[in-house]
């Protein structure tokens, strides 16, 4: 199968919907509206995994994405898990400043989020780790994550070990590195697609115990 060319790139467009956003309709609460939005998300076949958001950090003047999972939401913020000493955690440890987008392509939506992450307690992070799978559980004991790795063999290898050390049906404990973060939002913005590329754009921003709400063009 050949590449595609430049000219076939950029021929690459379709057109949006005719469903907008009004400010009259919206939650006066932005977490709240996200909330709503969330569950359309996760409601819609379409849609792979809703919770999936791409987290961006900003380490030595480099910024870098990656996927993530979001797994809670409330008027705090919210949280993700992962491995503490990997490369997402030292970027968060030397820079709090973090970005969230959930991109709900078949929706034709997009909700940005900024703000602030920071890690939660040890007993939260407990707490979620008791509910994982035991093969997700042992996983988070086998990968040393952003870590180099000399072979696909080496990581099932470590598996392995840590599968016969807490066998199926034992309590796995938590990792000591390894937990939650939760991001503090300072400003989400709702992202719909429109017509001509005249898409809505609705932003909250937070002014003290506040959320303010605007407009921006597309």
């Amino acid at each position: 199968m050949a590449a595609m060319d430049r000219d076939e790139i950029s021929k690459m467009r379709r057109s949006y919907g005719e469903i907008g956003l009004r400010e009259s309709e919206l939650n006066s609460n932005p977490i709240s509206q996200f909330q709503l939005w969330l569950k359309e998300a996760s409601d819609n076949p379409m849609v792979v995994e809703a919770n999936a958001m791409v987290l961006a950090t900003n380490s030595e003047d480099q910024p870098t994405t990656r996927t993530v999972l979001l797994k809670d939401v409330t008027e705090a913020g919210f949280t993700f898990f992962t491995n503490y000493n990997s490369a997402k955690s030292k970027s968060i440890e030397g820079n709090s400043k973090v970005s969230l987008l959930f991109p709900w392509y078949p929706m034709e939506r997009q909700v940005k989020i900024l703000g602030s992450a920071s890690r939660i307690s040890g007993a939260d992070s407990d707490a979620y780790f008791a509910t994982r799978p035991w093969s997700s559980q042992i996983g988070a004991w086998a990968s040393d994550q952003s870590a180099p790795l000399s072979s696909r063999e080496e990581l099932e290898k470590h598996w392995a070990e840590f599968a016969t050390k807490y066998p199926e049906g034992s309590q796995v404990p938590r990792p000591p590195h390894w937990g939650g973060f939760l991001v503090i939002p300072t400003m989400i913005e709702f992202w719909q697609g429109r017509y001509s590329r005249l898409h809505d754009r609705i932003r909250y921003t937070r002014d003290a115990s506040t959320w303010k709400l605007e407009r921006f063009y597309p």
